[in-house]
């Protein structure tokens, strides 16, 4: 069973997508992790094609034993007792350089190229094949597994999302929430896999909402979903 999850940053997709892969034992798949790592690796190899790098790229989850970065939670409490994935790239644990304000900033331009699209979602769609996994990105239920059995889009006010992101990085909240805007609109409107809800998507607004209780809402969707599959 695929479990696809997408919305923009700061909506809580990385720490309520590790959150139900632990509850439900599945695999975990941070989709946006492989656009950072691409992101990561043209900023240290501008010279050379971003697509390139993207298929020579050998991008790595494994298990943390302590809380990893990506979004912060539906809320700030409880993100502590998320399962936590770390990031490896080319054997090497990269969790904390992706997560930078020039490798987010760079991500998103990287994402926004349909040669590395190409080259990652083929990636994806391996690991998706593998089996049972919680998928989360801005395009898993539109363009890598439009047949997910469950597909969540998963949001939340912008100034709501905005005081995560600044929580996590440490910046100003109105900084945050106007670079957000600029890359919402940059996402949503791009040529190649815009940010937008999938067909038959449950949009799920995580404003005020704990991470346990944005959890137990998608396991009871998952349960509806599996037994009308």
């Amino acid at each position: 069973m695929v479990i696809a999850i997408d919305g923009p940053a700061g909506a809580g997709k990385s720490t309520v997508a590790r959150a139900l892969a632990r509850r439900l034992g599945f695999a975990y798949l941070d989709s946006g992790a492989m656009y950072r790592c691409v992101a990561l690796l043209s900023l240290q190899e501008p010279e050379r094609p971003p697509a390139a790098l993207a298929v020579s790229a050998r991008i790595e989850f494994a298990p943390a034993g302590d809380s990893a970065a990506g979004d912060s939670g539906a809320s700030d409490a409880a993100s502590n007792h998320v399962a936590s994935t770390r990031v490896l790239l080319g054997g090497h644990d990269v969790s904390k350089a992706i997560r930078t304000p020039e490798v987010s900033e760079a991500a998103s331009h990287v994402a926004a190229d349909p040669g590395v699209r190409e080259v990652l979602v083929a990636k994806q769609r391996e690991l998706i094949a593998a089996g049972d996994l919680v998928a989360e990105g801005r395009d898993i239920g539109t363009i890598v597994a439009p047949e997910a059995v469950l597909k969540v889009y998963l949001t939340a006010d912008p100034a709501e999302r905005a005081r995560r992101r600044a929580a996590e990085l440490g910046a100003e909240q109105a900084t945050v929430l106007a670079e957000q805007a600029l890359r919402d609109e940059r996402d949503s409107t791009r040529a190649h896999s815009p940010l937008r809800a999938a067909l038959g998507a449950v949009v799920l607004d995580t404003t005020g909402m704990s991470v346990e209780q944005a959890v137990e809402r998608i396991v009871e969707l998952a349960r509806s979903a599996r037994a009308s599959a």
